[in-house]
């Protein structure tokens, strides 16, 4: 039978794996945490799909009078804003809590002590803000090497359309093209 959905529901607690991850640390000291956000977004959409994980990831407005709010950004990622006066930590605990009788696999990445206790209690996974890193990092490489080996063969002959034509047409554009037809 084919999967229907997502292999699991990753949540990650955005600003603590920002804090937690020397990459994005760094992106948000030298060009602001808006950077470091939308950096961490980018690397979750190809994490999210290679694995085929519906990932939610939570910034809290803790002390920002915004109401919460959802941004889908792909089919498979979407960035959650908690509402004023709710941390991410309690917006993910609460999600875990509705869910622990689900039968979906529900991870959440965070380096939080006290979270992970809490969602590994209401039956969730649990994954250090570095082993994310570790994880993202690993994918993003091999997706380099995978284009690189590609890049040193050359075209395939498949990819051109004018390869999947028959004989008969192919010498028919060529015509074409020479202004004999």
């Amino acid at each position: 039978m084919a999967n229907v959905g997502p292999v699991a529901l990753l949540f990650v607690d955005g600003y603590n794996i920002i804090g937690a991850c020397p990459q994005l640390t760094q992106v948000r000291d030298q060009s602001g945490l808006e950077s470091a956000r939308h950096q961490l977004a980018e690397s979750l959409v190809n994490y999210a799909a290679y694995k085929d994980f519906e990932v939610r990831l939570i910034f809290d407005a803790y002390a920002q009078p915004n109401p919460r709010a959802i941004e889908p950004i792909t089919h498979h990622l979407s960035i959650h804003y908690t509402a004023f006066g709710e941390t991410a930590d309690t917006y993910i605990e609460c999600w875990c809590a509705r869910l622990r009788h689900h039968d979906q696999r529900r991870i959440v990445a965070t380096s939080d002590r006290a979270q992970r206790l809490t969602v590994i209690g209401y039956g969730a996974e649990w994954m250090s803000a570095h082993q994310l890193a570790i994880d993202m990092t690993t994918l993003l490489q091999q997706q380099r090497q995978h284009h690189q080996r590609q890049r040193h063969r050359g075209p395939s002959p498949q990819r051109f359309l004018a390869n999947s034509l028959s004989p008969e047409a192919q010498e028919r554009l060529r015509q074409m093209r020479n202004g004999r037809a």
